[in-house]
């Protein structure tokens, strides 16, 4: 009796935390000019320009992401996220230029998204005050598996299918459907290619 309680409990509070709370606060973020898809719910969320977040239909976010667009206002958006994608607490889109996020993608907790450099061109100047560096898109593909606490830096292509262990950091394109790990991220194998299951006997 105690455990079927327990889960009404449990519904009822997510069901409370859905109408009560996620759906106003998506509908803020959507009157501030963030696109959101069908039964995409927002969390706590922090948002530089909020017109420059485009994000799917049916993803899951979790808590304390960081969408920030580093720069003055122009038309975007700038940080795209497909549909069936999940998000985990704490990740930050630090974008210039552009980032697009394909479909089914898992992004764990604690990834950072970083497509431009800071610039350090003349001593004479401390580099807080200069101008930023390179920019360039990042692009992550469909059905992409990042690990936790991994850095993806300017000009990264990964491919559809591939899998970035946690705590690396991608400096170059990954291929479709390789494992890379490490810092900087390198290659390890390729995903083992699908097997036919054997016949009953």
């Amino acid at each position: 009796m105690s455990a079927l309680f327990d889960k009404a409990v449990f519904r009822l509070r997510a069901v409370a935390r859905d109408y009560l709370i996620a759906r106003p606060r998506t509908l803020y973020w959507r009157l501030l000019g963030l696109r959101t898809g069908s039964k995409t719910l927002l969390p706590r969320i922090h948002v530089t320009w909020p017109h420059q977040v485009s994000i799917g239909a049916r993803c899951l976010l979790e808590p304390g992401i960081y969408f920030k667009f580093d720069g003055i206002w122009k038309p975007g958006p700038s940080i795209v996220i497909g549909d069936d994608s999940f998000i985990g607490t704490g990740c930050e889109f630090n974008i210039r230029e552009k980032i697009v996020i394909g479909n089914h993608a898992l992004i764990s907790s604690g990834c950072r998204f970083i497509d431009h450099d800071h610039g350090f061109s003349t001593r004479a100047i401390p580099m807080a005050r200069q101008t930023t560096g390179d920019e360039k898109a990042i692009h992550i593909e469909d059905d992409v598996w990042i690990g936790a606490e991994s850095v993806i830096l300017k000009g990264a292509t990964i491919g559809r299918g591939a899998i970035i262990a946690a705590g690396s950091v991608v400096t170059k394109s990954v291929g479709a459907y390789e494992i890379w790990a490490g810092l900087p991220a390198k290659f390890v194998r390729m995903r083992p290619e699908d097997q036919t299951a054997p016949p009953l006997v």
